[in-house]
Order: C-alpha cells, then sequence, then structure tokens
C-alpha cells in the first residue's frame, strides 16, 4: 500500500502503519521470504512488528485485517461503535474476492505462498486506494493526511 501511495504521489497525504493483534513478534524484522519477493518487485518491505492496541483506533480512519480471526480481536479491542465501524478485512476492496475472503497466511506455503499473497495485498491495496480517493478525494489530495 505504501508504495501505491507514493506512485500515486499521496506519500504525504495518507499515513500508514501495520500492527498485529497479538504481541510475540513485536519488534522483529519482516520474514526474509516476504521481504525477498517485495524487494524482487522493486518494492521494499521494511519496518519492524507492533502491536495494535485500542487507542490506535483514535490514530486511523480505516483498521484492516488480513482474516476474520484478527478482524475479530479487533472488534474485541474496539471501545465503542465508531471504532467497530472502522474495522474491515483487507479483501473487502477487491471487487473480485469472494465476500469476506481473507488474506492466506503465506507461512507454510514456501516461496511461492509469500509470491501469492503478495499479489493478493496488491490487488486490495489498488482497490482500497480507489476507495480512498473516491470517499475521502478532496481530504487525500488536499485537506489533512488521511489514516489507512
Amino acid at each position: 500500500m505504501r508504495h501505491l501511495v507514493k506512485e500515486a504521489g499521496l506519500g504525504d497525504r495518507i499515513a500508514i502503519e501495520s500492527a498485529g493483534t497479538g504481541d510475540w513478534h513485536v519488534g522483529g524484522a519482516r520474514d526474509r521470504r516476504s521481504r525477498a519477493v517485495g524487494a524482487a518487485r522493486g518494492i521494499p518491505l521494511e519496518g519492524a512488528a507492533q502491536q495494535f492496541t485500542g487507542s490506535d483506533f483514535e490514530r486511523f480512519d480505516h483498521v484492516l485485517a488480513m482474516d476474520r480471526a484478527n478482524r475479530d480481536e479487533l472488534m474485541r479491542l474496539a471501545r465503542d461503535d465508531r471504532d467497530r465501524a472502522k474495522v474491515r478485512l483487507l479483501r473487502a476492496f477487491d471487487p473480485g474476492a469472494p465476500s469476506d475472503a481473507e488474506v492466506p497466511d503465506p507461512y507454510y506455503g514456501g516461496a511461492r505462498g509469500f509470491e501469492e499473497v503478495f499479489d493478493i495485498c496488491e490487488h486490495a491495496c489498488r482497490g482500497l486506494l480507489q476507495h480512498l480517493l473516491v470517499a475521502h478525494g478532496a481530504a487525500v489530495m488536499g485537506g489533512r493526511p488521511r489514516g489507512a
């Protein structure tokens, strides 16, 4: 998503962070296979793992989960209906994905699993960027930065 936002010239308008619902990888780098797929495509995948907390809802307009288990955990962390309204599955922005589709876990799929997940995420992120431009066009194009 960062790469797509940068390509669109909106890096100063759309804030993006990645976090997990668990704390077991906090501070660690992305999986080496994930980094390798990004590097092969000219898209650096950097950053250290962090954990999402309920207070993070204050900072973002959209809180996206890769799968239903993490979506459910985010809903549990939500403090009210406003927070819950921000939570969606990433693939909800992929017009070709089935309803309630998840991003599969590539961990046990070898290098090809990471390639497939990258493709799935890229397609969904393109849909997400389009959604942001349609739903928040004026704010994205000229107002305050919007979280995604």
